[in-house]
């Protein structure tokens, strides 16, 4: 079963999309395709049959964003979190060979590689949930086994940009 949670930022952030494209992009894209209609024969006409399918593509992400945004569980921090890594946390691991990895567990709408975010529905953040510095975490990866440590913790964002797997 996967987790339908997100950080309030998450949230926001599809909201913010959701009222984009339906307040601001969706009504700009109609006002051109009533005007390309207004040009006479559709079936020949290209820029009616791009803006045509470009709404579809609004329409069915809103009717998606609509849907997410309210089966979506808005975790926030508390302070019994502290210390240990649970959704939202960012950390950092090390491996026997000294590479380090910064990483953040968030929902799988916020997904996002370069920014080091997981998703909790991922192995590494299943082995890592409930953990704090120090301890050793194996996480199984399709290569196999692989072993962490955890070196910090934190509930805010690191301010340099170490994330994501070692080179």
């Amino acid at each position: 079963m996967k987790a339908h949670l997100i950080t309030r930022q998450g949230w926001q952030a599809l909201d913010k999309e959701l009222k984009y494209l339906w307040k601001e992009y969706r009504p700009q894209i109609t006002l051109k395709v009533q005007e390309a209609a207004a040009q006479g024969d559709r079936s020949e006409n290209a820029d009616y049959t791009y803006n045509k399918r470009l709404l579809r593509q609004i329409d069915g992400r809103v009717r998606y964003l609509v849907k997410r945004l309210e089966e979506l569980k808005i975790v926030d921090y508390s302070p019994q979190q502290e210390g240990k890594i649970y959704f939202g946390a960012w950390f950092e691991l090390e491996n026997e060979a000294g590479e380090r990895v910064r990483y953040r567990i968030v929902g799988k709408d916020e997904l996002d590689t370069k920014l080091g975010y997981i998703t909790i529905d991922s192995p590494m953040a299943r082995a890592l949930i409930g953990k704090q510095v120090d301890d050793e975490v194996v996480v199984q990866t399709p290569s196999g086994p692989k072993e962490w440590y955890i070196n910090q913790i934190r509930y805010s964002p690191f301010e340099d940009n170490l994330t994501g797997v070692p080179e």
